[in-house]
């Protein structure tokens, strides 16, 4: 099967369930909105060494958020919902509150599972905190040297899925890294799903475990490192391509992952010097959820 003319592989993207908080961030300007979210979903990359799995989803207009003004969607992924409600209230806490002009809104404020999150902000208040109403929803106004903080009561979060994902092999390392970067673009532009990697890009791919070093969670997947082609009996990398970058796109539940993998992939075979695409998977270990590329075309 062939996408825009590349060649799309008859292979699946393994993914595996996760839970996911979803939120708003709005600011005085977008620069504070994305700022705040920048910093909230830091360190957030893969649950191999990270406390959790975060990223930016979209961005909204003012006129689409409870309080008018520009904001992004944030969500953060872990394990549990123990861990997730912990890893919300310390990134909202030092990282959202303490950004200039920011508020908080429940992104998902219709779903059963609800985090006290804004509840316990507002303790930050030393009893100086006060209720409020902004669109019909619950608040907490915390005084601050600015003015106010305003979050809302609670951060709604559901049963996600993490891991979905595909492979841009290219001629040159700038032709995959631009389409790497078209396809995020894209992604973005989609409600329900992230790309937690920097800049959306995986540049270190990862098989887990090690073949040689027993105390590694994870090591460089050989097979996708072009450097190795020749000395890599198995390699994965076609005749003449010079890098590869992973997408790595993590969703609210799988339609939005196979959304996001679909249109990322659309986009990044519009670009010269694309040869392929292709997908990671450990031959249905690591996950339950096997997204066929061919299938979503």
């Amino acid at each position: 099967m062939k996408v825009n003319g590349v060649e799309i592989e008859d292979t699946f993207a393994e993914a595996f369930p996760i839970k996911v908080g979803r939120f708003l961030i709005t600011g005085a300007t977008r620069r504070w909105a994305e700022v705040a979210a920048l910093e909230a979903t830091g360190f957030g990359t893969s649950v191999i060494m990270c406390p959790a799995e975060a990223g930016i989803e979209k961005r909204v207009r003012a006129s689409e958020s409870p309080d008018g003004r520009p904001g992004v969607y944030v969500q953060i992924c872990t394990f549990s919902y123990k861990s997730l409600e912990d890893q919300i209230l310390r990134r909202i806490g030092q990282c959202v509150l303490t950004a200039p002009t920011t508020a908080v809104f429940n992104g998902l404020p219709d779903v059963e599972k609800q985090l006290n999150v804004g509840f316990k902000l507002k303790f930050f208040a030393d009893g100086y905190e006060r209720e409020v109403e902004i669109s019909g929803r619950k608040c907490y106004a915390i005084p601050m040297m600015e003015g106010e903080f305003i979050t809302e009561e609670n951060v709604g979060a559901v049963d996600g899925v993490a891991g979905g994902n595909f492979f841009i092999f290219g001629e040159s390392q700038m032709a995959s890294l631009t389409a790497a970067e078209n396809a995020v673009d894209a992604i973005m532009e989609l409600e329900g799903s992230i790309t937690p990697f920097p800049g959306g890009i995986v540049a270190s791919g990862s098989k887990p475990g090690s073949k040689k070093y027993s105390f590694m969670k994870a090591t460089t997947n050989e097979k996708f490192c072009p450097t190795l082609r020749e000395s890599v009996e198995d390699t994965n990398i076609p005749e003449g391509c010079k890098a590869v970058y992973e997408i790595v796109i993590n969703g609210l539940n799988v339609e939005a992952v196979s959304q996001a993998m679909r249109i990322g992939i659309e986009a990044a075979t519009k670009v010269p010097g694309v040869m392929g695409i292709s997908a990671g998977n450990y031959g249905g270990d690591l996950g339950p959820y096997k997204i066929n590329l061919h299938d979503l075309f």
